[in-house]
């Protein structure tokens, strides 16, 4: 480990200035998962912050080491929503013109709360990647001074002061934090000061399946740029993690896991279970690995940590979070069935159902295409999938 690396992001964190706008928000004990995991499950509300998303602490401190002559030329950034609102608070407590360029694909939720402040906003490209690509255009065009999202010192020293927060807020032993990943400034200034003062405890590094880019660094030995990602959460769906956040990674994190979309709207009424707060996926995603690794490791008794990072939703999403949960918890089972279209072939696959309830249907025969079966789309709730979902498929093999 580069001990002298990662005494100098101390020491950036411990001077960070972040307080100035935002807050040092509770970490708070999560009673329901704490009884139900048989783990001590502990939320860091940075949902809490005043544009709902820890990125606050980095792009403020960014702004604050920038010279006047700087700031005086006005700054520019690309963000999937939450640095653009950090950035966009930021500059309107500063006075400093702010120009955020977003992807079309990005919640509207977080365009609105970004032009409130007034930023100008250019949504252009799909992905991160793409509006990150036109931003460094725009930034050379118009002689603005970049703020880059995550891959900055001053960036990373400001989400480090998180951990202090925790490392104060929690003195006694903590088994494991864990810390979702997008472009990585979060889970390296995190790291950077939880290892250089308390070693023992675990970092453990969250991402989605479809956008795991720090696991494939760490596999491949180097930065990779995956071919696309995934856009459900937004918040992390970045293709390459950061230079400056790399290096601090692959040093001071113990392990990364991936989970699914399913895992993490399973996560997501989790937390609102115990908070009343509806987190974005990507605000969910490291409770979301913290239940995987339970799962893995079967740790009993333990202080465990999670970021609660980002609440910034579309509330048009809620039905399909809510859907996803059922299945996330293994709660709900979906079929996708052929039987044969003739007499009875329907009533015994229903037979066969039972006793679950159904959830969602849809059958579909179509004689054009020369095919005797019909297609069957059905939804189970069931108390647990994994246990019953077996059986019901030899049943239905059997029987269908």
């Amino acid at each position: 480990m580069d001990e002298q690396l990662i005494a100098s992001y101390v020491k950036r964190i411990l001077a960070a200035r972040v307080y100035d706008v935002a807050i040092e928000t509770p970490l708070q004990l999560a009673r329901k998962l704490t009884l139900r995991l048989n783990n001590r499950v502990y939320i860091k509300r940075e949902d809490q912050q005043p544009v709902f998303s820890f990125k606050l602490r980095g792009a403020y401190n960014k702004l604050v080491h920038l010279t006047p002559a700087e700031r005086a030329q006005g700054v520019i950034t690309a963000s999937a929503g939450n640095h653009a609102q950090g950035l966009a608070y930021s500059c309107q407590k500063l006075k400093v013109t702010a120009v955020i360029v977003m992807p079309r694909t990005t919640p509207q939720i977080k365009v609105e709360a970004v032009q409130s402040w007034d930023a100008e906003v250019i949504l252009f490209g799909d992905t991160f990647a793409e509006a990150f690509g036109h931003s460094q255009q725009v930034a050379a065009e118009r002689q603005l001074v970049y703020v880059h999202p995550y891959d900055d010192p001053d960036t990373i020293a400001g989400q480090g002061t998180i951990a202090r927060e925790i490392l104060q807020q929690h003195p006694d032993a903590i088994e494991a934090i864990f810390v979702p990943v997008g472009g990585g400034g979060l889970i390296a200034g995190i790291s950077a000061y939880v290892k250089y003062l308390r070693p023992e405890v675990r970092i453990i590094g969250v991402e989605a399946e479809d956008s795991a880019c720090l696991k494939s660094a760490l596999l491949a030995g180097e930065r990779v740029i995956l071919p696309q990602v995934g856009l459900f959460a937004d918040g992390v769906a970045v293709a390459q993690i950061g230079q400056h956040t790399f290096e601090l990674a692959k040093q001071c994190v113990d392990e990364v896991i991936t989970v699914k979309t399913d895992e993490i709207c399973s996560a997501i009424k989790d937390m609102f279970d115990d908070t009343r707060v509806l987190f974005e996926p990507a605000g969910a995603l490291a409770l979301a690995g913290l239940k995987k690794y339970l799962q893995l490791h079967h740790l009993q008794d333990k202080s465990l940590v999670v970021m609660g990072c980002g609440a910034n939703v579309n509330f048009d999403r809620l039905r399909y979070i809510a859907e996803r949960a059922e299945i996330g918890e293994k709660k709900e089972a979906i079929l996708a069935v052929e039987i044969p279209e003739r007499p009875g072939s329907f009533l015994a696959f229903c037979e066969q159902l039972q006793p679950y309830n159904i959830t969602e249907f849809n059958y579909r025969y179509a004689p054009s295409l020369k095919n005797d079966n019909a297609q069957v789309f059905v939804g189970l709730a069931m108390p647990d999938r994994s246990r019953y979902l077996p059986s019901l498929k030899q049943r239905l093999l059997r029987h269908v």
